[in-house]
């Protein structure tokens, strides 16, 4: 499965620790918004089976 997580505020103990549990068995990528056009947003949302923002 592709994992998309959104980050609002940077990584968080709670975040990192999920995503490292998902990375073991999934595609994952993290995605801070503070670097990211809404267009390349945009394009990652659709092209991943689960989204999570945090």
């Amino acid at each position: 499965m592709k994992i998309l997580h959104i980050l609002n505020d940077g990584p968080t103990a709670l975040s990192t620790g999920i995503i490292d549990v998902q990375k073991k068995d999934n595609e994952v990528k993290v995605v801070n918004l503070s670097g990211t056009s809404h267009a390349e947003l945009v394009d990652e949302i659709f092209s991943h089976d689960k989204v999570i923002s945090w």
